[in-house]
């Protein structure tokens, strides 16, 4: 079995310390103190009072501790002389969309006009996780493979229970946001990466992308580099947590490399029932009930990742990834970030008078947990 490589992206919210809200236009040097900070591993994003840590090339996961851990770290003190913080998760609890200034970059102002308040309400970061697929290995094959098991990672990882100011009644609001925007979600079903490239030729052809990076799907064929991406799954204030996901991600790609012929029962069927535990996930995170193959009627999540346990444990251990079930299992008991979000915000809700403090506490809890 082969050790694929993997490289992990990280969006971050720059928060006021003073005032707990996601700030919507820093001052330029602050911009540059991150920068210099992480120098080629920076990265702008839509926002300017967001960034981007797009990581090297890992060949393990002590490195990409080492890395994430190191980032952050030079991150919090870059931006302390200018009285910010950063935040990650999904959503930011104080973060008002019309207050957010765009990057002024063309790539982002071509967004802004194509889309419009699809665009100018985006203020989310994911996580994204790239796991290389070495040819001649067929791309679209190995996705089709990993895909039902997506909605898995993306409730251990919801971290956006709270937008506008209110709770969404989604543990994943960004996920449904999401669902504004052309070409993202669940990809339509491809067999195979000419077909996959077929589509994307039409798409370019009307009129529909310029770029195959136009196409946001929550699992795609990287454009830039020979990898699967994944685009699910929200950002993860807890680094732990965003390691943990990663490496399942990787032990999915790689176990799915590793079939004689992967994705060969993915169907409309399997789509359809990825469709509906995505809305699961999204909606109820791992308090959902899920469509699992294999098993009777609905299942816990509990009871989907023991099977995933069973399913990849010997590909886990070959990755060096032999905690990584204990650690999703830790992550369904203690609660992911949206449980923790909701709780704080409703025990504070109801102790004070101004619901702002209660958005204040659940912001700074953020914080404190990004930090580590």
């Amino acid at each position: 079995m082969s050790h694929p490589r993997f490289g992990i992206e990280e969006e971050y919210f720059l928060t006021d310390l003073q005032s707990l809200r996601m700030i919507g236009s820093p001052p330029p040097q602050a911009i540059e103190a991150c920068r210099a900070a992480l120098g080629v591993w920076f990265a702008t994003e839509m926002f300017q009072g967001q960034i981007e840590v797009a990581s090297p090339v890992f060949s393990d996961f002590e490195h990409a501790s080492d890395f994430l851990r190191g980032s952050r770290q030079a991150l919090r003190t870059a931006l302390e002389p200018f009285a910010l913080g950063m935040l990650s998760a999904g959503s930011h609890p104080l973060a008002d969309w019309r207050e957010q200034v765009p990057t002024d970059e063309e790539h982002f102002h071509l967004l802004f006009e194509r889309y419009g308040h699809v665009a100018r309400r985006s203020v989310l970061s994911g996580l994204h996780v790239h796991v290389e697929v070495v040819e001649p290995l067929d791309r679209v094959a190995v996705m089709n493979e990993v895909l039902p098991w997506t909605p898995l990672l993306l409730a251990l990882s919801c971290s956006s229970p709270i937008w506008d100011g209110a709770a969404s009644g989604f543990m994943s609001y960004r996920q449904t946001a999401c669902d504004e925007w052309p070409r993202m979600g669940i990809p339509p079903l491809f067999a195979d990466q000419r077909h996959y490239d077929e589509h994307l030729a039409f798409l370019t052809r009307i009129g529909a992308i310029t770029q195959p990076g136009e196409c946001w799907w929550g699992v795609r064929p990287a454009a830039r580099f020979p990898t699967l991406e994944l685009r699910m799954t929200d950002a993860c204030p807890r680094v732990d947590d965003a390691l943990t996901l990663a490496a399942f991600f990787r032990v999915l790609v790689a176990h799915a490399s590793a079939q004689r012929r992967p994705g060969l029962l993915y169907d409309q069927t399997a789509r359809s029932m990825l469709e509906e535990n995505r809305w699961r996930a999204k909606h109820q995170g791992i308090h959902a009930r899920f469509l699992v193959e294999g098993i009777d009627g609905d299942c816990s999540i509990t009871q989907w990742l023991e099977l995933a346990a069973q399913r990849f444990a010997d590909t886990a251990q070959v990755l060096g990834a032999a905690q990584l079930f204990e650690r999703a299992r830790a992550i369904i008991d203690s609660g992911t970030s949206a449980d923790r979000q909701l709780a704080l915000f409703n025990l504070a809700s109801e102790q004070a008078q101004n619901g702002r403090s209660a958005l204040g506490q659940v912001a700074e809890q953020l914080l404190q947990e990004t930090a580590g």
